[in-house]
């Protein structure tokens, strides 16, 4: 080996010929050849374990490096001597500092070279061909809720046996538990679903749901233009009715059409608050440039006269006109936002060489059904160890419930804010390490469930799970969580939700009761969130109570790993009831302005003056607190200790899934088929195989026997006589 001068070139040397990277015939270099020292192959430690597109993994990447002097600039080429390219460095000044690359993704690279995989769907599920796309659009203005008259009817359930069943699909549960998936479902072609049992003169609307995220199992024609409505529960669930999104077709425009739900679980909904299901005309977007709207009149909600396992069952009703003869439209809950649909945005991402300088992709998981689960890793580069070291972390997950869409625009906005060019935008680059997962329940979100995952279970209550196989999207997310908790302080975790019975946006927090000198600590992020959006976010609606039905969810076992500020952030399906937007619904623009704010509370919540949190937030929040203790228990409270301790809070009035909590069901069913038959050794099966061929001859036998039945009773009775001898 060449000695060197140099002690660090002398360590490296020796540090890679004692684990057997250099071999005999690269340790020696000749002494004519200039030697170069070139660490360009180095990555951040934070970055090691995301994925690289091939337009961030060329050289490209490496002569922008090359522009800042790096140090012991002087050394040899890396990739001539080593034999290995698992061996990288980091420099603390100018010592460098060796250690092993972390292993390369087992999963697919999304990259605009390797378009990302198709859309796996469980064998059981017909799936249509056609391509469903929806334009983009926000109204000019504001759309407000619907003021109900009074007069709106209630028409009570009908079923197929007095109406025309128009639509029917089956339960795509053909067993009861997830066994395998396909891209693009089931085998074979697709069996049609529309009825052609109609005598009628005027033709009947053509449902279709069988597409990504739809939701429509049946409808039911009980008048010229009535119909009733049939939604599917969560695969291998007998609940969780609510998300809805399906095909019309066949219609005339001009015509009052009344639907009706009739199966829906819940016993208070937004609809009765003024809430409007969404409308999309392909007329309409293709002559003006539409895309969804709120529709609908005579809206109501209501306790209808059928149950479902013992259990009471509602409905909502509402009548449209169509705008468009022969149109094909389109009915949802809310905004839909398909797995396609984030695979589409992730691709532009990865497509812009100067976004993807700052923001690398990998898949983190599969899920049950074998979608890719994707995260994303946002920070600015590095110049040194002791900046990446310094750096924060931030963390943020959206979609664990599928029907829940506004969280999915809510996280597109945060996402566009953060990869902007904005001087905030590169601020908070530079401040923090964000960890995102944009969709945490792919399978959910592609079979139009509206809660569970293909488990039969919600993933937002096993965060504490160790069952990674079933739960494999929230297991990695909590062990992603873990190893950054290990690396870095984590600021903040945020879990995006969506909200079915309040208005207005907000959050859920955790609290410490037993320490008062962190008391009111946790309502300073939504505090300063209600004043950077005060038309839309209400802050008396947030809540910080942590029930013992809510010990699974993501919030709370963050906070339990040690993130004092941990939130779900719940936005409505509905609208705002604040300010200038009271009384309106919220459009996709408003949903993702929400993610824009979010990022400029994050820069106010970390504010390098002390006295912009400590002095104003935690005085307003203690002023706030003492009034509500003042209007609901009629006492004055002295000292923030005091308010620590009294509990004014109601529930959070958020969804019970404690029926989806529990083993999954695939994992059930197996439970139930009892135990495999103990397998033999091969002493045992010889001599059991022998016993047979001894039965057969025996059989043989007594055939020409006339007395065989007798013998053979005689045997059973009293044994074989040459035995016995």
């Amino acid at each position: 080996m060449q000695k060197s001068d140099d002690p660090y070139e002398r360590f490296i040397l020796l540090h890679l010929q004692h684990y057997g990277f250099l071999s005999d015939n690269s340790s020696s270099v000749h002494a004519g050849v200039p030697i170069k020292r070139e660490w360009e192959g180095s990555r951040d430690s934070t970055a090691s374990d995301m994925i690289h597109s091939p337009s961030e993994s060329n050289d490209s990447n490496f002569e922008e490096e090359r522009e800042e002097p790096k140090p012991c600039q002087s050394f040899f080429s890396l990739d001539k001597v080593l034999r290995t390219r698992q061996l990288v460095f980091d420099f603390d000044g100018e010592r460098p500092i060796p250690r092993l690359r972390e292993p390369l993704d087992l999963f697919t690279i999304p990259s605009t070279s390797c378009p990302f995989q198709g859309v796996r769907w469980p064998i059981e599920c017909e799936v249509i061909r056609d391509k469903i796309q929806h334009i983009e659009w926000d109204p000019s203005e504001p759309e407000p809720f619907y003021q109900p008259t009074g007069d709106e009817q209630a028409p009570m359930p009908v079923g197929g046996v007095r109406g025309n069943t128009v639509y029917r699909i089956d339960p795509a549960t053909k067993s009861s538990y997830f066994t395998y998936s396909r891209v693009g479902g089931s085998r074979g072609p697709i069996k049609s679903a529309t009825s052609c049992a109609n005598h009628q003169e005027e033709p009947t609307l053509a449902f279709e749901s069988r597409f990504e995220s739809g939701n429509l199992r049946k409808a039911v024609q009980v008048g010229q233009y009535d119909y009733e409505l049939t939604l599917r529960t969560d695969l291998y669930t007998t609940k969780h009715t609510q998300w809805f999104y399906f095909r019309v077709r066949n219609m005339r425009a001009g015509v009052t059409y009344r639907f009706t739900i009739i199966n829906l679980m819940k016993a208070s909904s937004l609809y009765s608050a003024g809430m409007r299901p969404l409308l999309y005309s392909e007329h309409a977007a293709w002559l003006k440039g539409e895309g969804w709207q709120r529709t609908g009149a005579n809206i109501r909600y209501y306790r209808n006269n059928t149950e479902q396992d013992g259990k009471v069952l509602y409905s909502l009703t509402w009548t449209l006109e169509f705008p468009f003869d022969g149109d094909t439209c389109y009915l949802a809950h809310c905004y839909p936002y398909t797995y396609s649909n984030l695979q589409h945005y992730l691709r532009e991402i990865i497509s812009d060489p100067v976004r993807a300088a700052y923001c690398k992709l990998r898949v983190l998981c599969r899920s049950l059904a074998g979608n890719a689960v994707y995260v994303l890793t946002v920070t600015a580069p590095s110049s040194s160890l002791a900046e990446r070291k310094a750096k924060r972390a931030v963390v943020v997950t959206a979609r664990v419930h599928p029907g829940e869409t506004n969280s999915s625009w809510m996280m597109q906005g945060f996402l566009e804010f953060l990869l902007s060019d904005l001087p905030d935008a590169r601020l908070l680059r530079e401040i923090f390490i964000f960890k995102i997962i944009p969709m945490l329940n792919p399978d959910g979100v592609v079979v139009g469930n509206y809660r569970c995952s293909l488990t039969g279970r919600d993933l937002n209550r096993n965060y504490r799970s160790l069952l990674h196989d079933s739960f494999p999207c929230i297991w990695y997310t909590r062990n992603m969580v873990k190893r950054l908790l290990a690396e870095r302080e984590v600021v903040v975790y945020c879990d995006f939700h969506g909200h079915s019975r309040k208005n207005n946006v907000f959050m859920y927090g955790c609290s410490d009761r037993k320490d008062a000198s962190q008391c009111l600590q946790e309502r300073v992020f939504p505090l300063m969130m209600s004043k950077n959006a005060t038309d839309k976010f209400s802050f008396r609606s947030c809540k910080f109570k942590m029930h013992k039905s809510k010990e699974g969810t993501g919030r709370i076992v963050m906070w339990r790993l040690g993130i004092r500020n941990s939130y779900t952030m719940e936005s409505t399906f509905g609208g705002s009831t604040l300010g200038d937007r009271k009384g309106t619904h919220f459009s996709t623009r408003d949903l993702k302005s929400m993610g824009y704010c979010f990022c400029d509370t994050l820069l106010d919540f970390c504010d390098p003056d002390p006295a912009k949190v400590t002095k104003h937030c935690l005085e307003e929040l203690g002023l706030l607190l003492r009034q509500e203790v003042r209007r609901k228990l009629g006492r004055e409270v002295d000292s923030l200790e005091d308010l620590c301790h009294i509990d004014i809070e109601s529930s959070t009035s958020g969804s019970n899934s404690t029926e989806s909590d529990g083993l999954p069901v695939h994992l059930l069913n197996a439970t139930n088929q009892g135990k495999k038959k103990h397998l033999r050794s091969r002493k045992e099966r010889n001599r059991l195989r022998q016993e047979r061929v001894q039965k057969t001859q025996a059989g043989k036998s007594d055939a020409s026997d006339p007395y065989s039945c007798q013998t053979f009773n005689a045997t059973r009775q009293h044994g074989n006589p040459e035995d016995q001898s």
